[in-house]
């Protein structure tokens, strides 16, 4: 019988994760565009590492989703079935969001480090246009913050 507790560390798991896979995955996105970019355009290397690096955040927002949840756990004596559903939800939330946002996110910036290799001044256009992506991590990371305050 799966118990609350259960659900919840399920959640804190999936929590840390897939945010964390997600952003390898997107900050992996940028790196490769950065190798490319690095023999049209080598003095550029600063303006591609900020990009490359955008997507690694999603994981940070799942690392500090689990520290505000376990918190909260560490308090409960007796936790209810809907309790640990309730953080299985805000980690299946937290964790899918910043998957699919971070490597969405490292497309964007492989797009602007290929433009910048090109020749095109678009870093700041490419910085503003990478948040996009970016604001639906925070948005589930705000999300889990209720979620952990109802606990």
């Amino acid at each position: 019988m799966i118990t609350a507790v259960t659900l919840a560390y399920i959640g804190i798991g999936l929590m840390i994760a897939l945010s964390g896979v997600g952003s390898a995955i997107g900050v992996s996105i940028g790196g490769k565009a950065t190798i490319g970019a690095l023999k049209k355009k080598p003095e550029a290397f600063g303006n591609y590492m900020l990009l490359s690096a955008l997507p690694g955040s999603q994981g940070l927002y799942g690392f500090a989703g689990f520290f505000i949840v376990s918190g909260k756990l560490q308090g409960l004596t007796d936790m209810t079935i809907f309790q640990g559903a309730s953080v299985l939800a805000a980690g299946m939330a937290l964790g899918l969001v910043g998957l699919f946002s971070a490597i969405q996110q490292g497309q964007v910036t492989a797009h602007g480090i290929e433009g910048i290799a090109s020749g095109h001044d678009v870093f700041g256009k490419t910085m503003v246009l990478a948040v996009f992506p970016e604001l639906y991590a925070i948005v589930a990371f705000a999300a889990t913050f209720l979620i952990s305050a109802s606990l």
